[in-house]
């Protein structure tokens, strides 16, 4: 596919803010996460440090928003379960 690594997941047609890019290679390999697309960025005032959450459910995923200090982004993660990929991310964020 276009913008993307060959076995990758994550496409990289855009650029990401700070620290997205790191979070996103650790979920890639989710069974759950079909596709990851990072989406628009928007200058904003913001949290310190990174964070990630999901905002709603799509027709084919979630949609998320990737923050840092001074950049919302959109994330669009395309999966099959997003009860099951909410309840992993929730763990997964509890852990870093």
């Amino acid at each position: 596919m276009k913008h993307r690594a060959k076995s990758s997941k994550i496409k990289y047609e855009h650029d990401m803010i700070k620290g997205l890019r790191k979070f996103l290679e650790q979920i890639e390999p989710w069974d759950e996460i079909k596709s990851i697309i990072p989406g628009k960025i928007h200058p904003t005032k913001s949290v310190a440090r990174f964070t990630l959450s999901v905002q709603y459910e799509t027709l084919t995923g979630v949609k998320c928003l990737a923050r840092s200090s001074s950049a919302v982004q959109e994330v669009f993660i395309v999966t099959q379960d997003p009860a099951v990929f909410r309840q992993r991310l929730e763990t997964f964020l509890q852990k870093t």
